[in-house]
């Protein structure tokens, strides 16, 4: 369990401090993570890794000279959010691009892809290469539907070497390709991992029994054996890698034994050794091994093994990069040299949050400023309902998930409330009070949902406007613009269990009802009833997408948290429409 803590809510942003203040030989704070404290001799590609809080060394105890130049940080086990991302990759951008690399889950892609998306706006060429070297999680194949987990490390090893060695970024992109294409993982896990003010682990393995194909954010395992020896755990993980070799590697690998968060170093050492015999019997040679916490599930008692299968060339292209110095505050091999003076974090930086609301607010048209402090109270009744309701929408979530879904929802309603309330008090009009929630819902929920209510939020506050106060039309037009920004951005379906199950529904009867001429406030309960019904549905469904899709039949009989969110959001925001059915 997880003994030491403040406020659990503020767990991740009071450990990426103290982590900056300790390593302020190599990284700094800036909004949003960490950047390297120290300069190259000369620009360079930078690599800006990340992905949520709760697996260190990665993602932070892995910036500095060698290997990567910043970190994006989320919350605990949720990815960080695109405002987070851009502004890690806008403060270690060195003008010859950036390239983004982090774990295969759903939540990383969306927040990552955004800032992708706006980095290249700004004229700043961006790439990404996402880690999939979980063999468990899909097969061989689907591999671009695998998670990352323990192999992070050696595509964030050889881009940062790549880096350092003057690639330019289609080189640097190549390689981490490889890289990735190389690696491959399998994990285990005897228990749960349990977060701060938690008062059990997110699963249980029976005694006796050890859970096989493990995440890195509390997923239950996939399968389930009897626990082995040591020997026996290095049989089941070198027998099960050596059965997908990739292709074009020759029979040269790099193990990295990993510790998951409580399983003591000397335990994996008894490990390794029957792992490399194991490999070596196999005809294989063992090239500069790892043995350690490289990344880890906060506190769960279980490993994995990742092999990085090398060139038989001596030594190949792979082995230069893997075996290349670098200095980090987890992860250092020879001398770094050349590096410039450390950089100063600037005078009142942050951690762990993405950059500050924009500033100026246009004033709204009088009708539209009062539909905006409407917009504002319905939030503020959203905010207490996601807090009264987060403890239940993390149990939901734990059943095949991390459970974080409930207190991902509680921190974006009450972000988003604070900001409508802001936008609301200076005169904002409907759209901008919708367009700043958006924003700042995006920004400190993290995660998939985080990414996927900034996205209606900004969708139906830029179909509203700030001109007039609209009425039912219009708003049915901004739900038709939030349920296609969803479409957009999330790539789900009904029937892939997840909270499009409701919010198409929802959509759908809502303009139904408004075309058939009820009020806002009729057409709005019919279709809160209808999303309801729709989220409860969603137990008889087997999960096909996100975090959850590696635990599909586990799922059944369960809602999808994020349509029962959706849901109790939508009847919140109903039973004020009651009181006051004016927008």
């Amino acid at each position: 369990m997880t003994r030491l803590f403040n406020d659990p809510g503020e767990f991740a942003a009071e450990m990426t401090a103290g982590f900056a203040a300790a390593s302020a030989r190599w990284a700094r704070a800036v909004p949003g993570g960490v950047v390297r404290s120290t300069a190259s001799p000369e620009p360079t590609v930078s690599l800006v890794v990340g992905g949520g809080s709760g697996h260190y060394p990665a993602f932070a105890g892995l910036v500095g000279p060698g290997l990567a130049h910043g970190a994006a940080m989320g919350n605990l086990f949720a990815s960080p959010s695109a405002q987070q991302v851009h502004a890690v990759a806008a403060a270690a951008d060195q003008g010859r691009g950036v390239l983004l690399s982090y774990g295969n889950y759903a939540g990383d892609v969306l927040n990552f892809d955004a800032a992708q998306e706006r980095l290249r706006a700004e004229g700043v060429d961006c790439r990404t290469v996402v880690v999939t070297d979980d063999v468990w999680s899909a097969g061989p194949d689907e591999r671009h539907r695998r998670r990352g987990i323990a192999g992070d490390l050696t595509v964030f090893k050889v881009a940062g070497a790549a880096c350092a060695a003057g690639y330019d970024l289609d080189g640097v992109e190549r390689v981490a390709r490889l890289a990735n294409a190389r690696t491959r993982s399998l994990g285990v896990a005897f228990g749960g991992c349990t977060l701060p003010g938690a008062g059990e682990p997110l699963f249980d393995v029976p005694a006796g029994r050890m859970g096989v194909g493990l995440g890195i954010h509390g997923e239950p395992g996939i399968d389930e054996t009897d626990v082995p020896t040591a020997a026996g755990l290095a049989e089941l993980l070198v027998s099960n890698l050596l059965k997908e070799v990739p292709d074009g590697a020759g029979a040269r690998v790099v193990p990295i034994l990993n510790g998951l968060g409580s399983v003591k170093y000397e335990e994996l050492f008894v490990v390794y050794g029957t792992v490399h015999r194991l490999l070596g019997e196999a005809g294989l040679e063992v090239v500069d091994p790892e043995v350690g916490e490289f990344c880890t599930s906060f506190d769960m008692p279980g490993a994995s093994l990742t092999l990085l299968w090398l060139d038989d060339d001596v030594p190949g292209e792979l082995e230069r990069l893997w075996t290349a110095p670098c200095d980090t505050p987890a992860f250092r091999r020879g001398a770094v040299g050349g590096q410039g003076a450390v950089i100063p974090a600037a005078s009142g930086a942050t951690t762990g949050a993405g950059p500050a609301a924009p500033g100026t607010i246009t004033e709204g048209s009088p009708a539209s400023q009062a539909c905006g402090a409407r917009i504002a109270a319905v939030l503020d009744d959203v905010a207490a309902a996601l807090d009264a309701h987060a403890d239940e929408l993390g149990r939901l979530d734990r059943v095949a998930g991390d459970g974080d879904h409930g207190i991902g929802m509680q921190r974006g309603g009450r972000a988003a409330r604070d900001a409508a309330a802001g936008a609301a008090g200076q005169g904002a009009g409907a759209g901008t009070v919708l367009r700043r929630a958006a924003d700042a819902w995006g920004d400190r929920a993290g995660g998939t949902s985080g990414a996927i209510w900034a996205a209606m939020l900004d969708a139906l506050g830029t179909a509203l406007g700030d001109d007039d106060a609209p009425d039912a039309r219009a708003v049915a037009g901004g739900v038709r613009a939030a349920e296609q920004a969803v479409a957009r951005a999330g790539g789900a379906a009904v029937g892939d269990k997840t909270m499009v199950d409701a919010i198409v529904p929802f959509a759908r009867a809502f303009t139904e009802r408004v075309d058939a001429g009820d009020d806002l406030a009729a057409a709005w309960d019919a279709a809160a009833r209808l999303a309801t019904d729709a989220a409860d549905g969603t137990r008889e469904l087997a999960a096909r997408l996100g975090r959850a899709r590696s635990h599909g039949d586990r799922s059944i009989g369960t809602p999808d948290p994020g349509a029962v969110s959706f849901a109790l959001v939508v009847r919140t925001a109903g039973e004020r429409l009651r009181e006051d059915p004016r927008c």
